[in-house]
């Protein structure tokens, strides 16, 4: 692959990261304003909102992993590269970051939703 593809499917990694993120993002924001009211609801509206919590963030958490360790794997790829640019070289060095964004990033989900599960747990 030419230094251009390899830049092109980074933007692509790079991307799908970021909109990994939105849908769970915005599911614990709007749950933790809603607790109240979920909890008003019963048991169904709690258990099906811890459900509805678990799958998008296991599906979010999954496609972040996927692709920071694509990303990762083109940054290896550019880093093979005879002369790489300067951008390529700013990806090369940034990609163990990434690591951020497979482990941290799932783990502090895996803690919000802990908590929320308490809030509407708590009877």
């Amino acid at each position: 692959m030419t230094e251009k593809e390899l830049l092109d499917l980074w933007n692509r990694a790079r991307t799908h990261l970021v909109v990994a993120q939105l849908a769970p993002t915005f599911l614990l924001i709007t749950t933790v304003g809603l607790v109240p009211a979920i909890r008003d609801a019963g048991t169904f509206a709690v258990l099906a909102t811890l459900g509805i919590l678990l799958a998008s963030g296991i599906l979010g958490a999954l496609v972040e992993f996927a692709a920071a360790h694509e990303a990762q794997a083109v940054a290896r790829d550019l880093a093979a590269i005879a002369k790489p640019s300067h951008a390529s070289l700013t990806i090369i060095r940034f990609a163990p970051w990434l690591s951020v964004a497979k482990f941290v990033t799932p783990t502090i989900f895996v803690g919000i939703f802990v908590a929320l599960a308490a809030a509407l747990l708590r009877g």
